[in-house]
């Protein structure tokens, strides 16, 4: 149910709000990490490879969809804090009208690039035919995957963390279901997992808006509303366009480090694939936390109780080191055995490449944990430009410590670019909230 975030003891209230989020991205990981398990355990080697080499270009797609959740949730919590609810609902159904119009455009982009971005990675050619076929049926249900996000971001502005939860689950299990249907049962290898995650992310897609739909016709409001308004366009846009950009150029930078890493042949972008696939179900917990502390930060600015956002941050922080700790554990720890989900019988070097990367990265997940909560507040307060000079550093520096590391250090001088890049940008987080350059930025809306 929608819910004010401006009221109420502040680490209750941000603890309500935050679990089913945590529990949301719990499931989409899940399904998303079901696709690589599935086809490694039943396909083979190449099979998760394949999958695994078109991850940087389908993360492109995500980024944009992500990207947009976070400019129209930040207008939309400020408008809910100030109880502005005509102008909210122009906001949303605006957001709506364009986001079906750039996914159209995105997916016949899509479709016409696939084959060109695969080479331009470097996919090795015994992977390079299933690769295309996964991520031509993804691109193919993007609109689906855009419109889901846009209407989780909506739903979390709103105070509502426990309805894209439920949708999360039931998809969750859906497309494991389907998983083995279509590829352990009809054997239809990648396209099976990727028809899996295509059918799953449609019916959720759906069953979001038409909920979503249902609960603002609920908001009484006395102002008139429009479906589509240019000027809340743009307001979304100074807020969107942002995050786009820093979401994108965050992919982009990925598909150089794939590309490096897919000269190094099949089974080291295998083992790299099962790696990646779980430090990303890591940093996507610690992300839809720090999301959670954006719709917080933005509801109270747009409330004007500028206070409450401080005290969130520390609680912010803290709920970041408890949901790290048995990520470091695990992957720090028994790394071989987490690679073994998705491998059921591999060669030796994708074994360790997997490991490897994980025993580098895993320690500074609290690094990483802290940053993200900082750039929560940054980007509820509407400081873009600080937030997106923190994240292009991190960017900036992975790619080019990767590139100048690989050649002395061979992959693991790659896999501490990661650590080297989180460390410094977590600093200029730092340092621009230590500053107060987000107070300025929060100014209650007029």
């Amino acid at each position: 149910m929608i819910k004010d975030l401006t009221e109420g003891k502040v680490e209750s209230v941000l603890w309500r709000f935050s679990l089913p989020m945590f529990g949301s991205v719990i499931f989409q990981q899940l399904y998303s990490m079901a696709d690589s398990v599935i086809a490694g355990q039943f396909a083979g080697e190449d099979a998760l490879a394949a999958v695994g080499a078109s991850f940087p270009i389908t993360m492109i797609f995500m980024a944009i969809a992500v990207g947009c959740n976070v400019g129209c949730a930040v207008v939309i919590s400020q408008l809910f804090g100030a109880k502005r609810y005509g102008e909210m609902k122009t906001a949303v159904s605006t957001t709506l009208v364009a986001s079906c119009v750039l996914a159209a455009v995105l997916t016949v982009v899509g479709l016409v690039t696939s084959a060109p971005l695969m080479r331009l990675i470097q996919t090795p050619q015994n992977i390079f035919a299933d690769g295309e076929l996964y991520l031509r049926i993804y691109i193919g249900g993007f609109l689906f995957l855009f419109l889901y996000n846009i209407a989780t971001g909506i739903f979390q502005s709103l105070g509502d963390s426990k309805t894209p939860l439920y949708f999360l689950i039931g998809s969750s299990v859906g497309n494991i279901l389907l998983d083995l249907l279509f590829v352990a049962g009809f054997h239809w290898d990648v396209a099976g997992v990727a028809w899996a995650t295509f059918i799953a992310q449609g019916a959720a897609c759906l069953l979001a808006l038409v909920t979503l739909l249902r609960r603002l016709r609920a908001v009484e409001t006395d102002e008139p509303v429009r479906h589509f308004s240019l000027q809340m366009l743009s307001r979304v846009g100074r807020f969107a366009v942002p995050s786009v950009l820093q979401q994108s150029f965050v992919s982009v930078g990925n598909i150089f480090l794939q590309g490096l890493i897919n000269g190094y042949g099949s089974s080291a972008v295998a083992g790299y694939s099962a790696a990646v696939k779980l430090n990303t179900f890591a940093i996507t917990c610690l992300t839809t936390l720090s999301n959670g502390l954006s719709s917080f930060a933005a509801q109270n600015i747009g409330a004007g109780k500028r206070e409450r956002v401080g005290r969130g941050l520390r609680m912010g922080v803290l709920m970041g080191v408890i949901v790290t700790a048995p990520f470091f554990l695990c992957f720090f720890f028994a790394g071989e055995g987490m690679i073994r989900l998705f491998l059921n019988e591999g060669s030796a070097q994708a074994f360790s490449t997997g490991e490897q990367f994980l025993r580098v990265v895993a320690p500074f997940y609290f690094v990483i944990g802290a940053k993200l909560m900082i750039d929560g507040v940054l980007r509820g307060a509407g400081a873009m430009l600080q937030f997106m000079t923190s994240t292009f550093t991190d960017l900036l520096l992975r790619v080019l410590l990767a590139f100048a590391l690989a050649g002395a250090f061979g992959l693991v001088g790659i896999w501490w670019s990661w650590p080297i890049g989180w460390a410094v940008s977590a600093v200029l987080s730092a340092v621009f909230y230590l500053c107060g350059s987000w107070k300025r930025s929060a100014t209650p809306l007029k």
